[in-house]
């Protein structure tokens, strides 16, 4: 029998639209310092002020531990110390922060939220406790950015109305676990930045040439011999995780609202996996991990029946492991050198009436693609998997640019987007002179907000199959936790609003503002993150109506002291300052810029030769 203190949906409805009626509309684009920005933020009335009498009610299924880690979170940057209760529980609703999935909304779909706030309680409304979390981690971005703004203990939900849900369904971070090994307590705190940010995919790649990192308790020698490689100097370097580690991290993951894709790769970049079992190769020689990086001739043998009864026997305990839909199967990168030669590969192409080598790597994706579907579970692969023809029911992540992902949506296949250009997150994202050693590239934070994971050329249907994208981490150089974080912050962030937003929502100059006091947040927490490049852009048009040149000068930096010479010479402090887009006539050859911190150049300066 309900009790007159439970809302129904319809009383619930009613006290939202009682508060979204006392709102008004303002310009949202830097409010409050939230990453990703919201979909839609609005002012009410009044604000709500927490208290020690405070509670934390919530009403719905699954939703209790987001009540709680709210809980936590709030002790964690306050003195209060908040009872959290079942709305059953709880004596009224006023005094409340109410987490509820009881009115349903039909045009926020699963993850999506509303929160409105008055004086006596906040609601955060969703259709479900993934839109809960989110909810909740908006929340908690409000008073952390709060306590960064003043010594008081006190805690406040400024007057808002949000409603608010993601662009893209898949939301990814890619951590390579296997050129560097990283311990299950940094992958807890990779998953719970990656919360923070509303992302909802993690990508943990397991297996790799440089190392096997996944216990598979059939075949031990993954572990005992695949795990580890003798370094140049003769260290023995490796490690892995244990089964009952993967189902730890799974269990935090889930908790956080985040599902893992594992990668097994295959057919190459299996050399770990071969020194421990050379039997599966082509050649059948015995060999070692290796201690370096690139791309080997040594991969799997498919003429071999018995790789796949080892590959399927692999995937089985992997499959009882990850309860997500994926399981991420590599393709990349498999040289067909040893198959040329191979007796038994040659055979399988002409028993299975295969044009080449290709159509044989097509044979095996396929192979594996119909064990994975038998066993309810969908095969994702890098976008070499469509050589040869693409597996009908493959999920197709595009690295190499955004055309792999074109050609698997135009044949009606899903894909999530990943180009190196954008989502790299290994390459430099700053002058390379002044930052640690990376793979190569350049993919400053500014390139990753300006990117866009649906390709223009493609039909409105076919749009709808681009999933999302995800940001990969590649770890050749990458050797230590606090490089990791180095890489991916403050990247991460400004990819998390590409995903969650809508496009009418970026703005580069407001994301810069509001990204300020994440960087703050960073320093309280003694995170490692990039301050971005000190290089300097120029943009140089002519003005037809005066018919001169006028020169911008373009920074990452927010807010950046710039001085500037306009006759070749290094600028100092006593040059001219630059204050905004300005005039140069034919006599200036070069200009010379630089950022300054506090009177001192910042780097070296930048220049631009305007010679014919």
């Amino acid at each position: 029998m309900k009790t007159k203190l439970q809302l129904t949906s319809v009383a619930l409805l009613s006290i939202l639209l009682l508060i979204s009626g006392c709102r008004r509309d303002f310009d949202s684009s830097k409010a409050y310092s939230l990453i990703p920005l919201p979909y839609s933020l609005q002012q009410n009335a009044k604000s709500f002020e927490l208290n020690n009498e405070t509670r934390i009610v919530y009403s719905g299924e699954n939703i209790e531990s987001s009540a709680h880690l709210l809980k936590q979170f709030i002790s964690v940057v306050s003195t209060l110390n908040l009872e959290v209760l079942s709305q059953e529980e709880a004596k009224d609703l006023k005094n409340v922060i109410l987490l509820s999935t009881v009115a349903r909304e039909e045009k926020l779909g699963k993850e999506g939220y509303r929160m409105y706030v008055d004086k006596d309680k906040v609601i955060v409304n969703s259709n479900d406790a993934d839109g809960i979390f989110y909810g909740v981690q908006t929340l908690r971005q409000l008073f952390e950015n709060q306590m960064l703004a003043s010594e008081k203990e006190s805690l406040s939900v400024p007057a808002i109305r949000i409603w608010d849900e993601p662009r893209f369904s898949y939301r990814g971070m890619h951590l390579d676990v296997c050129r560097h090994f990283f311990d299950v307590e940094f992958i807890k705190h990779y998953l719970d930045l990656m919360a923070y940010y509303k992302y909802n995919t993690f990508h943990w790649h397991l297996t790799e040439d440089q190392g096997w990192r996944i216990e598979i308790k059939k075949y031990p020698k993954l572990t005992e011999v695949g795990a580890w490689r003798t370094e140049e100097d003769g260290s023995r370097y490796g490690g892995f995780y244990t089964q009952e580690e993967i189902k730890e991290v799974i269990a935090y993951a889930k908790n956080l609202h985040i599902n893992i894709i594992p990668e097994i790769e295959m057919p190459g970049h299996s050399r770990a996996a071969l020194a421990a079992y050379p039997e599966l190769s082509c050649t059948g020689k015995a060999q070692e991990v290796p201690n370096s990086w690139g791309v080997f001739d040594d991969i799997y043998c498919a003429g071999n029946e018995q790789t796949f009864e080892f590959i399927q026997d692999v995937l089985d305990e992997v499959i009882a492991l990850f309860p997500g839909d994926y399981i991420h199967i590599g393709g990349d990168e498999a040289r067909k050198a040893r198959w040329e030669v191979c007796e038994k590969c040659q055979a399988r192409i002409q028993n299975e009436g295969l044009k080449d080598e290709h159509e044989l790597q097509s044979y095996f994706i396929k192979r594996i693609d119909a064990y994975l579907t038998s066993k309810g579970k969908k095969l994702i692969g890098w976008d070499e998997i469509l050589e040869g023809g693409l597996a009908q029911n493959a999920t197709v992540m595009s690295w190499r640019g955004t055309e792999g992902g074109i050609a698997a949506a135009r044949l009606g296949n899903d894909v999530v987007n990943t180009p190196s250009s954008h989502c790299y997150f290994d390459h430099y994202q700053a002058d390379r002179n002044y930052e640690p050693k990376a793979i190569g590239g350049f993919t400053s934070l500014k390139k990753v907000y300006d990117f866009e994971p649906v390709p223009e050329d493609l039909y409105t249907e076919q749009k709808a199959l681009i999933l999302g994208a995800q940001a990969n981490v590649w770890s050749e150089y990458i050797e230590t936790e606090e490089y990791v974080e180095y890489m991916i912050l403050p990247r991460m962030l400004a990819l998390s609003e590409v995903l969650w937003g809508r496009k009418r929502n970026q703005n580069w100059d407001a994301f810069q503002f509001r990204l300020q006091k994440h960087l703050q947040w960073f320093d309280k927490e003694n995170y490692r993150y990039s301050k971005g490049s000190y290089r300097l852009e120029f943009a140089v048009n002519l003005d037809t109506t005066s018919n001169q040149k006028m020169v911008e000068i373009q920074s990452e930096q927010y807010l950046p002291t710039i001085f500037y010479t306009t006759n070749g010479r290094e600028p100092d402090t006593t040059s001219t300052r630059y204050q905004g887009i300005f005039p140069i006539d034919s006599t200036v050859k070069m200009i010379r810029a630089g950022v300054f911190e506090k009177g001192h150049l910042m780097q070296a300066s930048s220049k631009i030769d305007l010679l014919d």
